[in-house]
């Protein structure tokens, strides 16, 4: 391990431990500040951040043009952004700490939707829950398993210096998540659709594409890359596919809302039901962003316009039709046909 890795690896682990021995409040002012120091420096991600926020204020303005964006409002919103954005590290690096009675005694749910989700698992039908990058997922996860999910399972992207990946990993495992690393291990996707073939719950974060195999989505009047894996899994597998987003709610509370459950369409071949099925998850996404844009915490390029034409010429050639449609590859074994109906 290069020295700046180790460093890297230490502060991080010592940041982790002290961030629990400090009284809430001093973290929570003490995060604050990082995120208002993060703001003002302007760096790269915050003008992505930025970027993004536009795409959504132009939506909003009625198809105004970027010049009808006030930018005092966009940075206003951005530093909003960052200082939720802190939130959630915070009260991830905490949650070890917080007690189960907080975490489920917070939550504001559509119950209707958590009461059908336990239901399908129940009856041994697999759920995939997708979610932007919105609120504290992490709380979130330790929630729906304290409500009756038991576990979960979820991909992670691997992270450097390894050190800190795996402090992750084991960290959301205490929680009882299964995690498995987007590379350096089994396919995730076979693992998932496993999983959910079993009757069990997978959470997804699905608002970026990391893959080569995205789909190419209307976004806030825009193109932008989503992963097909929550819907090609949904169409492999007959797993409910149901959209999850999630906020903050005052200082200390939290809140979710669970979609209705994206059908598989009638008609149409494999790609085409996923880039359907996509196209509804990117829809709901921005309801839910829309309604709680202080916490979409998206400091990473996702419409196409931003993207690099590179990585985006080698998507849509691998997937052949030049649209970005793509799809994981089928695993041997698994058919949609013998799944659980609901």
């Amino acid at each position: 391990m290069k020295l700046r890795e180790r460093v890297l690896s230490a502060a991080f682990g010592a940041g982790w431990a002290l961030v629990c021995r400090l009284p809430e409040s001093w973290g929570r002012a003490l995060f604050r500040f990082g995120a208002d120091i993060a703001w003002r420096r302007q760096g790269h991600g915050v003008q992505v951040l930025e970027g993004n926020l536009v795409r959504v204020l132009r939506t909003e303005a009625a198809g105004s043009g970027p010049a009808d964006i006030d930018g005092k409002e966009l940075r206003t919103l951005s530093r909003a952004v960052l200082r939720s954005y802190a939130r959630y590290y915070l009260e991830t690096f905490r949650l070890q700490i917080i007690p189960d009675a907080r975490i489920t005694g917070g939550m504001h749910v559509n119950q209707e939707n958590l009461d059908l989700t336990l239901e399908h698992l129940k009856n041994g039908r697999g759920v995939i829950y997708a979610l932007p990058h919105m609120g504290d997922f992490e709380q979130a996860g330790r929630w729906v398993i304290l409500v009756g999910a038991g576990s979960f399972t979820t991909v992670a992207e691997r992270l450097e210096p390894e050190s800190v990946f795996e402090r992750w990993v084991k960290f959301r495992e205490g929680l009882g998540m299964e995690v498995l690393p987007t590379t350096g291990g089994p396919h995730p996707f076979g693992v998932l659709a496993q999983r959910l073939r079993a009757g069990k719950l997978v959470c997804i974060v699905a608002d970026r594409d990391l893959s080569d195999t995205g789909v190419e989505v209307d976004f806030f009047d825009e193109k932008a890359l989503l992963p097909a894996g929550p819907a090609a899994l949904a169409v492999q597998t007959g797993a409910a596919l149901m959209p999850v987003t999630c906020w903050f709610v005052g200082e200390d509370e939290w809140g979710a809302h669970i979609y209705d459950e994206i059908p598989v369409p009638a008609g149409g071949d494999r790609k085409q039901k996923v880039a359907a099925m996509t196209q509804q998850m990117a829809t709901v996404f921005e309801e839910g962003i829309r309604e709680h844009l202080e916490d979409w915490h998206m400091l990473q390029k996702l419409f196409v316009a931003d993207l690099d034409p590179e990585r985006l010429a080698k998507s849509r050639g691998r997937n052949g039709n030049g649209s970005g449609n793509g799809v994981p590859p089928v695993i041997p074994g698994d058919n949609s046909k013998k799944s659980a109906e609901p």
